[in-house]
């Protein structure tokens, strides 16, 4: 596994440009107080081969909207633990076509340390854990190997400025995938899958890669809407 993980890192390395704004939010690890709950499969197993994995980033303005007041969303949402853009909303791997393997068995549990260490990535103990149960367990041995790994992929990744964007006229979802492309070599725009609600607004980036780590062609089922439907970007920070 340390050679896999230095394959994925060297991969990672040519990924990420040499001048390129990071993430432009900011964000407080706690000190203490992190608890991971326990989870419970919400499904059958289903192990299959991975051939493929999907960066699932969710769109933090658009996802606290409504949750400001949510005592579970606080630590994102009511300001206290930062400002977040884009958030890692899991690694998941995916098998043969449109199918992906999800809560297979394992003996292991996220542990608080590791969790706290994630914060300013995932900001829900309890999303971290429940990511580690349905996804991570079907190609990690641990749950620290499968977040080193998505500190990697997250790590190399360089955003543009979304707060401009949002204000462009006429936002295609073909702008946004356009302007991600621009800020990281490597990255075309049917590398960039988006999921936008029923209004149009954009909920989450999903991000296509192969199972050696390098952006891929997205399958329909990840690519979302095509690059002529009109988008929004709820700014609301």
């Amino acid at each position: 596994m340390r050679g896999h993980l230095a394959a994925i890192a060297a991969a990672a390395g040519l990924l990420s440009p040499l001048h390129a704004a990071a993430q432009a939010y900011q964000c407080r690890v706690p000190q203490s107080g992190v608890t991971v709950p326990d989870i419970r499969p919400q499904g059958r197993p289903r192990e299959m081969p991975t051939e493929g994995y999907t960066l699932a980033l969710s769109w933090s303005p658009e996802y606290c909207r409504f949750r400001k007041d949510s005592r579970r969303d606080a630590r994102q949402c009511s300001g206290q633990g930062g400002r977040f853009g884009f958030v890692v909303h899991g690694l998941w791997p995916d098998g043969p076509g449109d199918r992906w393997p999800q809560w297979c068995p394992n003996r292991r549990d996220l542990q608080a340390e590791e969790a706290r260490r994630n914060m300013c990535m995932i900001p829900d103990a309890r999303l971290q854990a429940r990511q580690w149960e349905k996804h991570g367990s079907c190609r990690f041995s641990r749950p620290e190997t499968y977040y080193k790994v998505t500190r990697i992929l997250w790590n190399s990744l360089r955003w543009p400025d979304f707060d401009r964007l949002s204000r462009k006229r006429g936002l295609t979802a073909g702008d946004i995938r356009e302007t991600f492309a621009q800020a990281n070599p490597y990255w075309e725009p049917e590398h960039v899958g988006l999921k936008l609600n029923s209004r149009g607004w954009l909920q989450e980036m999903r991000l296509c890669y192969g199972a050696d780590f390098m952006p891929t062609r997205c399958e329909a089922h990840q690519f979302g809407p095509p690059g002529s439907a009109r988008a929004k970007i709820w700014r609301g920070l």
